[in-house]
């Protein structure tokens, strides 16, 4: 049976892809701050689908943790067939009057531990010729958002870097792919602080089950990247491209001052 390392894997779009990939008959382990959450998942899943789920509980900004993550895998001699770097968050905000060290922990969960645990884990696919690799970014990788500047910066980082991936590793059998869900059922908005106004704004919302679905689908494909969401969703990552970047850049300011 082949195992899968979910990081976020507490809540969300993380333990959407834990229940999933469980009743898929994947041996699992969930990363996630809160251990008590991590306990209850694993139990839950063990129980109903008869797999192994190991939980990690640790904070990714911390200096080590992806240390400590890839050291409990090589010491239960775990082989890791799909990575998915899941964890994230956003932070709404006017970046100068934001909190630095928030800031500084959205890139560093955002980015530095995604590229972490990719670049440890990918390696030893390569010496297998196989394994998956998904990010999960989002619709916000399409363009700059004000109010939403480093957030928006660290997931087009991410659709970048995983693109580049996939080109880079399709000859070693290993398949790459960047998901790129549209506003979805999670507390993202919650923990981004975003003001009610404009959170309730918000249409045509994906279940994270959708997500998960559309992205493991996509991965069967191989493709590079997949994009969740409605016809709105689309248009807008279609759009970001045609419209010169001054102006796309006026609408989007209006759009999400609070």
């Amino acid at each position: 049976m082949p195992t899968a390392l979910i990081t976020g894997a507490s809540g969300g779009i993380g333990k959407a892809f834990a229940e999933e990939l469980a009743a898929q008959n994947y041996h699992l382990v969930l990363v996630a701050r809160s251990e008590n959450k991590l306990n209850e998942l694993a139990e839950q899943l063990s129980k109903k689908f008869q797999v192994k789920v190991y939980i990690i509980a640790k904070d990714l900004t911390e200096i080590g943790a992806t240390n400590s993550v890839f050291e409990f895998t090589k010491q239960k001699e775990l082989t890791i067939d799909l990575l998915i770097n899941n964890a994230g968050f956003g932070d709404y905000g006017d970046f100068a009057e934001t909190d630095e060290e928030r800031q500084t922990k959205m890139i560093q969960l955002n980015i530095l531990a995604l590229v972490d645990l990719t670049h440890k884990y990918l390696p030893l696919m390569r010496q297998r010729r196989s394994g998956s690799i998904i990010n999960v970014s989002s619709i916000a990788a399409f363009q700059p958002m004000p109010y939403l500047s480093v957030y928006s910066a660290s997931k087009a980082f991410v659709r970048n870097f995983s693109q580049a991936l996939w080109a880079e590793n399709r000859q070693y059998g290993i398949r790459v792919l960047v998901s790129c869900p549209g506003p979805t059922e999670t507390d993202f908005f919650t923990e981004a602080k975003f003001p009610p106004t404009l959170a309730n704004k918000t249409n045509q919302i994906s279940t994270s089950q959708e997500v998960v679905q559309e992205t493991l689908k996509a991965l069967e494909r191989g493709d590079s990247t997949v994009v969740i969401g409605g016809l709105s969703t689309h248009f807008i990552t279609k759009v970001a491209g045609l419209v010169p970047r001054e102006t796309l850049l006026n609408i989007l300011e209006k759009q999400f001052k609070a």
